[in-house]
């Protein structure tokens, strides 16, 4: 059955090494890499809108034509006068790559500041995708309003996913950041946690510890991306667990939850079951370590 999913969130400017000193320029950022591999992998009959803010520049022009072009939606992304996408620039060094980042101004933080545009958004979409990212870039006032537009769908009974994906360099403290994202699981009714973040920001000491808080928070199924090790489920009757698919050459690992919550989704929405589906967003992620870059060729994909 066809239907829309709504990912909401930041879409940055990249800029990577070329060589001889030149940088090369794309567009990439965690919740636009899930609409896009979700985009990818969904039949034509879905709609896979995105849902942020940019400027009136000439970059943010070419972002939407590249959104376009990929198939994504862009209809609810609002122009914001005088604004310009954030920026990030990828450094190598010893095949390591580091990120800096320049967001400080996007047009990405003022996302929420129409709550009646957001509202319209959420209703018109079958299943929404959020991150803890695109709350923390937010102001506190614009991430309560997005949140309890959330709640909203949710208590309507609109599938609400959620990526916490925790990156302490975007909040003021440890303490709002661990509470923020405690608040966007209750407004979801998926979680997609990695237990890295977990273990590391929550002080998880297990996949199964991360499991239960989350449900404690009114979530209806977590899936726990644990890398090699694959991810654990959890719907309502006990935990399964779907291995990882072995990449025989990891060239770089950007991306790589993005695209398996991308593949999950895809397969999530149209019926398949929760295990189905993680195995598929498995053999999406396996694929596009392979290869440099956010963003890979659509004909890579599995089917």
């Amino acid at each position: 059955m066809a239907g829309r999913l709504l990912s909401i969130g930041e879409c940055m400017v990249e800029l990577s090494q070329a060589g001889e000193g030149l940088l090369r320029h794309g567009f990439a950022g965690d919740t636009f890499n899930t609409a896009w591999y979700a985009r990818a992998c969904l039949p034509a009959d879905w709609t896979v809108d995105y849902l942020t803010a940019l400027g009136d520049d000439p970059m943010s022009s070419e972002m939407l034509a590249f959104m376009k072009k990929a198939g994504v939606g862009t209809d609810a992304i609002r122009r914001i006068p005088g604004k310009t996408p954030g920026l990030y620039l990828i450094t190598l060094k010893n095949g390591e790559r580091t990120f800096s980042y320049w967001r400080d101004t996007s047009a990405a933080r003022k996302l929420a500041d129409d709550a009646d545009h957001l509202r319209r958004a959420i209703e018109a979409a079958d299943i929404v995708y959020f991150s803890g990212i695109t709350l923390g870039i937010l102001t506190p006032e614009a991430s309560d309003t997005l949140l309890a537009e959330l709640r909203r769908a949710k208590a309507a009974g609109k599938r609400v996913a959620f990526d916490p994906n925790v990156r302490p360099r975007l909040w003021a403290d440890k303490d709002t950041m661990l509470k923020t994202i405690s608040d966007g699981a209750r407004a979801a009714t998926l979680v997609l946690p990695s237990f890295d973040d977990e273990t590391t920001h929550f002080g998880d000491r297990s996949v199964e510890e991360t499991i239960a808080r989350y449900h404690g928070l009114g979530v209806e199924g977590v899936v726990v991306k644990n890398g090699e090790h694959g991810a654990a489920l959890s719907f309502g009757s006990g935990t399964t667990h779907v291995p990882a698919v072995a990449a025989p050459q990891v060239v770089d690992t950007t991306s790589a939850g993005d695209s398996f919550n991308g593949g999950f989704l895809s397969r999530l929405v149209r019926g398949a079951n929760p295990e189905e589906a993680a195995a598929y967003g498995a053999a999406v992620a396996s694929i596009v370590v392979r290869h440099h870059g956010a963003l890979i060729s659509p004909a890579l994909l599995p089917n």
